[in-house]
């Protein structure tokens, strides 16, 4: 069998899906905090709502998105189960303290540069792609920065949907919907009201935000979920499968084999299994058998338990 500091994995993957929740939504608040809050940007999600009722009332932006983020929670728990409520619950709570605490931390020289100097559809861009890797890496270990995010899990679950297209919609009906509020930015005599040219420039802006963020999540989220499949050639073909199988709970297929060259029976171990669990399976294999020789290639998508569900609709 394999080493002890091998097979016990549990807690170190349960550390690495919390720490990488954490960094995602810290990217996801400081997209906000240095390129889109400091231009007056709106975007999707409840974090975009939260800008606008602030733009228009002074409601401040972590507790407004602290309070929606609570309700639509209560929906996600009860749809997606308790696993996904107790980490987004997590994000959400370390979102909140991100927004409210990154505009402290990062230098304000360095935020008015990009608040000031640098072009808007610059900061737009930058933005959106801090806040698409963010909610990617945090839905990816099976959180949410909350909000659409949640709406988007609770969608795909019950229908064949691409998770950045559906929090794109939603985020462009929130954008839309900023025409409706006033906007009031701070202004050399103040607070004023921001004219309406102005305003739908910003809508424009915020829906190339969207759109960048939506696209930069599919890309993580697709990297992320890719699957490999492994080919073992080794002669501890039992204690190999059953490390695999027992110790890192991944499915193996033995095949009967026969070497050409040297007419030997043989078998071969056959696994599939996520990317990103490449390299422990690769310390397993040399753990056991240093001279194992392994094929590893990409496949397209892998469906079944374990992996990806079938969403098809089928004719009754």
């Amino acid at each position: 069998m394999a080493k002890d500091g091998i097979l016990q994995r549990s807690h170190f993957t349960l550390i690495k899906e919390y720490l990488l929740i954490t960094v995602g939504v810290t990217a996801y608040a400081l997209g906000w905090a240095v390129f889109l809050g400091p231009n007056n940007m709106i975007g999707g999600g409840v974090t975009g709502f939260a800008a606008i009722l602030e733009y228009a009332f002074g409601l401040p932006i972590p507790v407004t998105y602290f309070l929606l983020n609570i309700l639509l929670l209560v929906v996600g728990t009860k749809l997606l189960g308790t696993g996904f409520g107790f980490k987004t619950i997590y994000a959400i709570i370390m979102t909140s303290i991100m927004l409210a605490v990154t505009k402290d931390i990062i230098p304000h020289d360095f935020i008015d540069r990009f608040a000031g100097s640098e072009s808007k559809i610059v900061c737009t861009i930058l933005g959106g792609i801090m806040a698409g890797v963010g909610i990617g890496m945090s839905m990816s270990q099976g959180g949410s920065t909350g909000g659409t995010d949640i709406i988007a899990l609770v969608w795909c679950k019950f229908r064949p949907a691409s998770p950045g297209r559906v929090i794109l919609i939603i985020d462009i009906l929130i954008i839309l919907s900023s025409l409706l509020f006033p906007s009031y930015i701070d202004g050399a005599d103040g607070r004023v009201m921001m004219e309406f040219p102005e305003k739908l420039a910003t809508v424009v802006y915020g829906l190339i935000q969207v759109t960048v963020c939506g696209y930069a999540i599919d890309l993580y989220i697709s990297g992320s979920k890719q699957s490999v499949q492994v080919f073992i050639f080794t002669k501890k073909v039992e204690e190999m499968a059953d490390a695999i199988a027992f110790d890192m709970k991944r499915g193996v297929t033995v095949i009967p084999a026969k070497g050409w060259y040297s007419k030997e029976e043989k078998q071969i171990i056959m696994v599939v299994t996520r990317k990103t669990d490449l390299n422990l399976l690769l310390r397993y294999v040399k753990s056991i058998d240093p001279e194992a020789f392994l094929s590893v290639s990409s496949v397209m998508g892998v469906y079944g338990q374990g992996f990806d569900t079938i969403k098809v609709k089928t004719k009754n």
